[in-house]
Formats: structure tokens, C-alpha cells, sequence
């Protein structure tokens, strides 16, 4: 495993314990209002990852478990990330990505872990700063 995807991978857990601690918190809010366990245990953790995350690359292009991390996520092209690449990328990762990490582990990572095929797919990178 390359050095960029160990940290991708520890960034990530550090975003899932940080989603994990916001979901906790809504749904003991939510629990009262809102009676369906569909609800609780599918639509709120993803609205609440996708929320967070999107919120913090939208504005800084790291996330809290990237900047432990020492990653950045930017465009290919140099430009600030758009919101299309943004919502693509976390659709992509979440619903297709895992089938694509089954279908080729080897190629998954690329040459030096920076980009994924959910990257690759909407013209971002990840680097270390």
C-alpha cells in the first residue's frame, strides 16, 4: 500500500468517527420527531457524512481527517473544486467505487495513490501538503 493511500485511509476513519459523533447527536434529536428506523439508520449517517464533507471541502478542499492527515484534494486542472465534482465524487466512491476496487485492486490505487477511479472519473487529485 502506498503512502498516500495510508493516510487517505486514516483520514477517512478520522472523518467516519467525526460523522459517527454528529449522527449520534441528530438522531437523539431527531429520535422523538422522526419514528421510522429507516430513517435513522440509512438516510441520517449518509446526509450527515455527505453534509460534512461537502461542507468542508467546498470551503477549504480538506476535510478534518485530511488535515490530520497533511492531504488536500484539488482539481486537475489547478481550479478551486466545483460543487458537481464534489457531490459526483462522493456518489461515485459510495455507490460504484467499491465495485471497482473488486473488479481491479491492483490498478485501484494508480501510480502513487493520489487518485482513485472516483477521482479520476470527475478531474480531482489528492496531495500531501
Amino acid at each position: 500500500m502506498k503512502t498516500i493511500t495510508k493516510k487517505r485511509m486514516q483520514a477517512n476513519l478520522i472523518d467516519l468517527a467525526v460523522s459517527t459523533t454528529v449522527t449520534l447527536a441528530a438522531e437523539a434529536l431527531l429520535k422523538k420527531r422522526i419514528k421510522s428506523q429507516v430513517f435513522h439508520n440509512l438516510v441520517n449517517p449518509t446526509a450527515v457524512m455527505w453534509s460534512l464533507e461537502y461542507a468542508q471541502l467546498k470551503s477549504s478542499g480538506r476535510t478534518l481527517g485530511y488535515r490530520q492527515a497533511g492531504l488536500k484534494l484539488e482539481s486537475v486542472d489547478g481550479e478551486k473544486l466545483s460543487s458537481s465534482q464534489i457531490i459526483k465524487r462522493m456518489i461515485y466512491r459510495d455507490f460504484i467505487g467499491g465495485f471497482s476496487y473488486l473488479k481491479n485492486r491492483k490498478a485501484f490505487e494508480g501510480e502513487d495513490g493520489s487518485q482513485f477511479p472516483y477521482d479520476l472519473s470527475v478531474g480531482v487529485k489528492v496531495k500531501e501538503v
